[in-house]
């Protein structure tokens, strides 16, 4: 048996050594152009013996080599599935993640995906360059690569299903597993210097959600299914030849929990969120270039839109500026400075091409959302129905709100004694949600829920005494005033007659003839 196996070394070896002897002939020996030859019947010959398609996902691609996004889509599809498959693993560190340790197959493992039955094979490879080039753009030693090998005769459903599936799966994955962000414009000044960027972004973090917002809940259950309706519209806004965008409008005093609303709906849906500061952007190309850098499945927020900017009290400042003008010729260094210090120039008409103009549609799946406190002082073109769709009050505190309050803070759903006496308070007088928290919030570690409440009662009893008192103080004013403009009209009636008491008199010494 041992000599059996001498034998068989031996003869590997031999065919090794022949193996190793024809192909230095071969590289020799050969002619350049016939190698070629050889080498294009060769692979010809191997395709019609060999079954097997595969398909190349490179890392960097393009003539810059950038990372290629359809590499990142699939190898995320594939860490998926390949900590459970393969023995051989890689540990990466993914910024804004919420995995942030992503674990994927290390080069040269290979893993088993099944799709409709058809299997196929996806392996990880690297090649390392040899050339010392000189480039702008330097390319990495080590370049990866994924291979998708499958079956020729299922070629058309790995083209056109397969991979539209894995890109799919990928981009679902990646937006679940994704730390939100939030953003905000840098001013347009600082646009243009090395490495600049025009949003600046941290993580976003709120932990507001629909289950803890302080909201009646069939107003609550109408705005989620709006938000439902809206996610699932892809298909229906193609139909119906709309861009896939919506508009809402928050309203209400401050307190009432708008900001907080904006921070459900975030969490919700699973958006970044862009807060556009107005006063730091120059003019209106300045707020379409920061729409086209805004991502998709976003929301773009103005808070107190009332207060950001003036709109309408443009044309009087260049009026007064022409007037200006006129009088005395400035120098015209002074003003290039002025114009640089100026404030943002943007318009009513910038703002709405950048809410439901042509450029609103350069991006998809993405929400505007304007707060308010004063819904009456904004333009009604702002605010109309389809740039502004839906239209939400944020109002006081009510009991159902109330009761949710009092189960975030403090974990109590009724009382017998207190919570009746509560929902009549809530119905007599105005109180925000945010101080009904402030109150229901305990304070010290002696404070137990029932102090809590009796806090809440006793600040509502407060706020209902100054409202009567307030009420009874504006009635006193207006009655005052009222005799005010009674007594008015009693001197102006008797001025009046007096008047036409002196004109009788000195009609009266006329007719009779006596001059003084």
């Amino acid at each position: 048996m041992a000599m059996g196996i001498g034998e068989l070394w031996s003869q590997m070896g031999s065919i090794m050594a022949s193996i190793m002897f024809v192909y230095a002939m071969y590289d020799r020996f050969f002619p350049p152009h016939l190698r070629r030859y050889a080498l294009k019947y060769t692979t010809k010959f191997t395709n019609l013996m060999y079954p097997y398609v595969q398909i190349t996902f490179h890392e960097l691609s393009g003539e810059r080599l950038k990372h290629n996004e359809t590499y990142k889509v699939i190898q995320t599809y594939l860490s998926a599935n390949s900590s459970q498959r393969v023995r051989k693993l890689k540990a990466e560190v993914v910024k804004d993640s919420q995995t942030p340790l992503v674990l994927s197959m290390d080069d040269n493992q290979e893993i088993v995906d099944e799709f409709n039955g058809v299997k196929v094979w996806w392996a990880a490879n690297h090649t390392t360059s040899k050339s010392q080039s000189f480039s702008y753009y330097p390319a990495s030693d080590e370049k990866r690569f994924l291979t998708l090998t499958f079956h020729k005769r299922h070629r058309d459903l790995i083209t056109t299903s397969y991979i539209q599936h894995v890109l799919e799966q990928g981009k679902v994955i990646t937006l679940k597993n994704r730390q939100l962000k939030i953003f905000t414009n840098n001013p347009s000044n600082n646009w243009w210097g090395y490495r600049s960027k025009k949003w600046s972004h941290t993580t976003f973090e709120h932990p507001a959600r629909f289950e803890t917002l302080a909201m009646e809940p069939e107003k609550k259950e109408e705005i989620i299914n709006d938000l439902v309706k809206f996610k699932n519209g892809k298909e229906y806004y193609a139909k119906v030849g709309k861009a896939w965008k919506r508009g809402y409008l928050l309203f209400g005093p401050p307190g009432t929990g708008k900001s907080t609303m904006i921070s459900a709906i975030a969490n919700f849906m699973n958006y970044d969120v862009y807060d556009l500061e107005l006063t730091v952007v120059k003019d209106n190309n300045d707020l379409k270039r920061l729409l086209i850098e805004t991502s998709s499945k976003s929301i773009i927020v103005i808070e107190d839109i009332d207060c950001s900017l003036d709109l309408t009290g443009q044309r009087k400042k260049k009026k007064e500026k022409d007037n200006d003008e006129d009088e005395e010729k400035p120098d015209p260094i002074k003003e290039a400075e002025k114009e640089d210090k100026k404030e943002s120039k943007v318009t009513l008409s910038g703002l709405l091409n950048f809410i439901d103009g042509i450029w609103s549609a350069c991006g998809a799946e993405r929400i505007i959302i304007f707060t308010t406190n004063f819904v009456d002082k904004l333009d009604p073109a702002l605010v109309r129905r389809g740039r502004m769709d839906k239209h939400i009050e944020m109002s006081y505190c009510g009991y159902e709100a109330f009761k949710v309050l009092a189960k975030n803070y403090l974990d109590v759903e009724s009382h017998d004694d207190l919570f009746p006496i509560i929902e009549k308070l809530l119905g007599e007088t105005n109180m925000t949600p945010a101080d009904v928290a402030e109150n229901l919030m305990p304070k010290s570690i002696t404070e137990d829920f029932e102090t809590c409440l009796k806090n809440l009662i006793h600040s509502l009893e407060i706020a209902k005494k100054a409202a009567k008192d307030e009420e009874e103080k504006k009635k006193a004013e207006d009655e005052e005033a009222q005799l005010k403009v009674e007594k008015n009209k009693q001197e102006l009636t008797q001025e009046e007659l007096k008047v036409k008491a002196n004109g009788k008199l000195e009609k009266k010494v006329k007719e009779n003839g006596v001059t003084n």
